[in-house]
């Protein structure tokens, strides 16, 4: 399916305030871009971890503000729900996002997030 820029922009928005949030150790910006049941999934020491997103939002609360920018590599989105990898940096941490959008009324919202930290 072709997206339609507002469409793309749409979906970016949620992405910004996830990335801004970082930028800004702003936990109520990173939440804008999150359902508020949404989960956040990696590995740690080789074993699966899945949290509420909320320890995320917590994270970047308590944190202090850093250099944060992405580069957007996959887009794909089916009507309402959409896939989204990014490369981002968040102070001199690189990571590999990958996310799953679901269209909520007229604003897209993260409802999983699972990374990847580079090494």
């Amino acid at each position: 399916m072709e997206v339609t820029q507002q469409e793309k922009q749409g979906i970016l928005r949620a992405i910004d305030f996830y990335v801004e949030g970082g930028r800004k150790a702003s936990g109520k910006i990173t939440a804008e871009a999150f359902s508020p049941t949404a989960t956040m999934s990696f590995t740690e020491d080789g074993k699966l971890k899945s949290v509420p997103i909320q320890a995320l939002i917590d994270g970047f609360e308590k944190g202090e503000p850093m250099e944060a920018s992405y580069e957007l590599t996959t887009l794909d989105v089916a009507e309402d729900v959409a896939i989204v990898r990014i490369e981002s940096q968040f102070g001199p941490g690189k990571y590999s996002d990958m996310f799953t959008l679901v269209k909520d009324g007229d604003q897209w919202k993260i409802v999983s997030k699972i990374f990847h930290t580079k090494k």
